[in-house]
């Protein structure tokens, strides 16, 4: 059975939210959040969206963004391949970070 659409928001804000693969920890130490962070910083000069809050936790994380020139599955595919490559790299590791697809709301 094919997964439901994605609903889009009748105003581009979105609440997403992204856990770690078998729920395990995405930022291990500081270094990694600022990462993440400058990561989210980065795109958003590129993409053009707005960011009105986020969550850092040490397994998940929340964003609360507006969509800019690209659509919020664009925004979060940038942001979530270059944080990956950069933290696989860091902790010589492989394959995925992230749990599933992004969630939104």
């Amino acid at each position: 059975m094919p997964r439901r659409a994605r609903e889009k928001s009748s105003t581009g804000v979105y609440h997403v939210m992204v856990r770690g693969i078998n729920r395990q920890d995405i930022f291990i130490d500081e270094e990694d959040k600022l990462k993440f962070v400058s990561t989210l910083k980065r795109y958003k000069e590129i993409c053009g969206y707005d960011v009105y809050g986020y969550c850092l936790m040490s397994n998940h994380i929340h964003l609360l963004l507006k969509e800019g020139m690209e659509p919020i599955a664009q925004v979060m595919k940038r942001i979530g391949a270059s944080y990956v490559y950069w933290y696989n790299l860091k902790y010589e590791r492989y394959g995925h970070l992230f749990q599933d697809r992004f969630k939104s709301y």
